[in-house]
């Protein structure tokens, strides 16, 4: 893997020159990517806007939304829901000025978070170290806009960049982001877990995530709904495996291929595509037990870690990122949403240590870029088993599986390292001394490398 990141260094050191680099660095030019990319988002919605119409996930979101405010009905309380109880709070929210103007105030919320994200990111364009982090998030949001604009994702995405951040500076501001994030969408959990292992504030996380928790349960028990409090658990119990899951790579091919028995199907139910076949009931049995399985075990990888480890911010979010990516390559669910888990963790990171993190950057954009490909520009030709599409599927599949094995061996030399030297496990500072224009920036500033994640 090292000759093609040092291949990658290379071209992007032709592309850019220092005086780019500097450009790029500057609070205007940022503020004009922002504004530039969002209103390419706009522009792209802009016939749905106008017509009342929704896109995505946002059909069924207004429908719960009316559903909630017209009926008075509200998912989580007086029936059983898919998602967190958090979630109904952003989904009613942008049905407030009606539901034809609920695609416009989505896409506004997106873009606020997203604005918040980069403003903390960057410390308010302050902190040099962080426009290599925002402008990657940007690249990410584009890649993945199809889905990034039209699902919750794109909303608790961002609340874990900022959460991240101000783990070490604001520790209680940061545990009521991810929480609230957990709240909307479970996969933020992974990230709380690595900062409770690892984080010297993880007494205050607890506690104020604790006390949030508490108070969400008490609202929906005067409700009257605390007996769905933890549907959004037991309903994706009985799942089979989805299409794009990596661990259903397999069957996808053994289905192209005419195997008796294995076939890809619409399960109408919840308007998903599944694949059935010989062993696929087992194996989507156990995916969540071995899932787990092996969050347990990096919990006790950080534990081990944090005894040799002497940046904590860096442990917290090599755990956050070994464990949300064990969330998606040992998911029996893969939706293409799943790859905004992972970007978050991965533009923290790289505010944080680019040397160490560029492993990840560069496998992430891969990703994003395979995973749009994938869903939706050949999601038809994939169902129906083509080689082509399921090619696609297969090397994205099998980079997600490589991140993972990638966060897990750094964690392992963390916590088996006999020397500091050796804890990155990468390469030296000077091999790409061509990226930042001082050497401060490296790998952060040390001014600042302190307020992330400690």
């Amino acid at each position: 893997m090292s000759y093609f990141v040092e291949l990658v260094d290379h071209r992007l050191a032709r592309l850019l020159t220092p005086a780019r680099r500097d450009w790029l660095r500057t609070p205007r030019t940022l503020l004009l990517g922002f504004l530039g990319l969002h209103l390419l988002f706009l522009f792209a919605l802009l016939p749905t806007i106008l017509t009342g119409r929704v896109l995505g996930d946002l059909p069924l979101y207004r429908v719960w939304a009316e559903q909630a405010l017209a009926n008075g009905v509200w998912q989580g309380i007086d029936v059983e829901w898919v998602y967190p109880i958090g979630a109904i709070v952003p989904i009613v929210l942008a049905d407030a000025a009606g539901p034809l103007l609920y695609q416009l105030l989505w896409f506004v919320m997106t873009g606020a978070l997203n604005a918040a994200a980069i403003g903390i990111l960057t410390d308010w364009g302050r902190d040099r170290a962080g426009y290599r982090a925002a402008w990657f998030w940007l690249a990410f949001s584009l890649l993945l806009s199809p889905v990034g604009l039209l699902r919750l994702e794109g909303l608790s995405a961002p609340l874990v960049i900022m959460g991240l951040v101000l783990v070490a500076r604001r520790p209680v501001l940061a545990a009521a982001l991810l929480t609230a994030a957990t709240w909307i969408k479970v996969w933020p959990a992974a990230v709380l877990l690595a900062v409770v292992a690892a984080s010297r504030r993880r007494v205050s996380v607890l506690v104020t995530g604790a006390l949030i928790t508490a108070g969400i349960a008490g609202a929906v028990w005067a409700a009257g709904g605390l007996r769905f409090l933890t549907g959004f658990v037991t309903m994706q119990s009985d799942r089979a495996l989805q299409l794009e899951a990596p661990v259903t790579t397999p069957w996808v091919w053994l289905a192209a291929m005419g195997q008796h028995g294995t076939t890809i199907y619409q399960n109408h139910a919840i308007a998903t595509r599944e694949v059935s076949g010989p062993g696929a009931g087992f194996v989507a049995a156990a995916m969540t037990p071995l899932m787990f399985l092996v969050i347990a075990g990096i919990f006790v990888l950080l534990l081990l870690a944090l005894r040799r480890s002497r940046d904590n911010a860096q442990l917290v979010l090599l755990g956050a990122l070994a464990l949300v990516t064990t969330f998606v390559v040992l998911n029996k669910v893969g939706s293409p949403q799943y790859m905004l888990w992972i970007a978050p963790v991965v533009a923290v990171g790289v505010a944080h240590d680019w040397v160490l993190w560029r492993v990840p950057a560069y496998l992430s954009i891969v990703i994003g870029g395979l995973t749009t490909l994938i869903f939706p520009i050949f999601y038809l030709p994939l169902v129906h088993g083509d080689a082509g599409a399921i090619l696609l599927l297969t090397v994205r599949n099998a980079l997600l599986v490589v991140l993972l094995g990638w966060s897990v061996l750094a964690l392992w030399r963390t916590a088996f390292a006999s020397s500091p030297a050796s804890v990155s496990g990468v390469s030296t500072p000077e091999r790409v001394a061509w990226l930042p224009a001082d050497a401060s920036t490296l790998r952060g500033d040390p001014a600042t490398r302190g307020r992330i994640g400690r």
